[in-house]
């Protein structure tokens, strides 16, 4: 007991989210009740959950790094859309015999796609020193254009038969792809945290000159880090499409404010180097819940949009003035997210998009 209260007096951060959340959920029970917290609610919770959520682990490593990933969504589109073109029936004709081999080429498809998308954003930023706002940005509208020139904007239907079921499937009371979704969050924790790899994620983030000083290649940091990030997304396209039995170009595209919101909500500093997945986990249960419980209320998608704006605001503000008497005494950071040394020490830095 006296460690866990330990522990909640040093994760502030958690320790206010984590309360948040159950108070906020059961204010939403006590009002809703069995409009949306019966078991058929709470599993299709789950379900909607799996596929930002995804998406938002694969924004908070970029965060973790100093960087961010603005090009998640639209790299999960094109992964889904390259996956649903193996099977649609359009390159190979979809019979009995086949479909289970269409199916396996599908998912692979979906996860190779991800990480090649992963790769290039990890070159661009640790080879060419663009800053991940800027190469992110830049791939996000080349994954777009590259989907709308295969589609024509048009969705891609499905005709492997069973694909569907992985959404509709369930472990128990649980649906397999929140399963999949808890999976990758134990997977990525203990990467984060009992690996040499994730350790230097965190180093790289927090101070980029001692990571280089260590003797770490800090560029192949970099690049594996996206490529993680790019498994992570094909991952959340095969969510996706197997949700809809169909993907389309800007299918989701509400997912990259709702899983920044996420990760900010959760502690991730956007400056690197701070962050818990487990913070992360609370978050997530609570933008689903409000997301549900306003679809209940009656609120349209545009009150929503509205809304996640307004809170992620509210939340960087409250984080700003909650952080700011931790921050005396540290070293200032350009806007760039690379570490300005005081004067007599290191020289100033580049930022970490062009660390080497």
């Amino acid at each position: 007991m006296n460690r866990f209260t330990t522990f909640l007096a040093r994760d502030k951060d958690f320790t206010v989210l984590a309360i948040t959340t159950i108070v906020v959920t059961f204010a939403l029970y006590m009002l809703l009740g069995q409009r949306v917290f019966s078991l058929a609610g709470v599993q299709s919770m789950s379900i909607q959950v799996s596929e930002f959520g995804l998406l938002a682990i694969a924004m908070g490593l970029a965060m973790l790094t100093g960087g961010i990933d603005l090009s998640i969504v639209a790299a999960a589109g094109l992964a889904g859309v390259m996956a649903s073109l193996a099977m649609s029936g359009q390159i190979i004709p979809v019979t009995e015999d086949n479909s289970g081999m269409l199916f396996v080429l599908g998912v692979v498809v979906a996860l190779v796609t991800g990480l090649l998308t992963g790769l290039l954003n990890g070159l661009i930023i640790a080879k060419l020193s663009v800053p991940p706002i800027l190469a992110t940005l830049g791939t996000m509208i080349l994954f777009t254009g590259i989907g709308m020139a295969i589609t024509t904007g048009n969705s891609v239907g499905i005709l492997v038969g069973g694909f569907s079921d992985i959404a509709a499937l369930a472990i128990g009371p649980a649906p397999l792809v929140f399963v999949m979704l808890i999976v990758v969050f134990v997977a990525v924790g203990l990467t984060l945290t009992k690996t040499r790899f994730g350790r230097r994620i965190y180093l790289f983030g927090e101070n980029d000159v001692a990571l280089r000083f260590s003797g770490a290649r800090t560029e192949r940091t970099i690049i594996f880090t996206y490529m993680l990030i790019g498994i992570i997304v094909g991952l959340a396209a095969i969510v996706i499409i197997a949700r809809a039995n169909s993907m389309r170009v800007g299918f989701g595209e509400s997912y990259l404010l709702q899983t920044i919101l996420a990760v900010v909500l959760a502690g991730f500093n956007p400056f690197g180097g701070k962050g818990r997945i487990v913070s992360l986990g609370f978050a997530l249960v609570l933008l689903q819940t409000l997301s549900t419980s306003m679809t209940a209320f009656g609120f349209s998608p545009y009150a929503k949009n509205l809304i996640w704006g307004l809170m992620l605001l509210l939340v960087m503000v409250v984080t700003y003035y909650v952080n700011r008497p931790r921050a005396r005494g540290r070293h200032p950071r350009d806007m760039s997210g690379g570490l300005v040394a005081p004067t007599g020490t290191f020289p100033t830095v580049r930022s970490k998009a062009g660390a080497r």
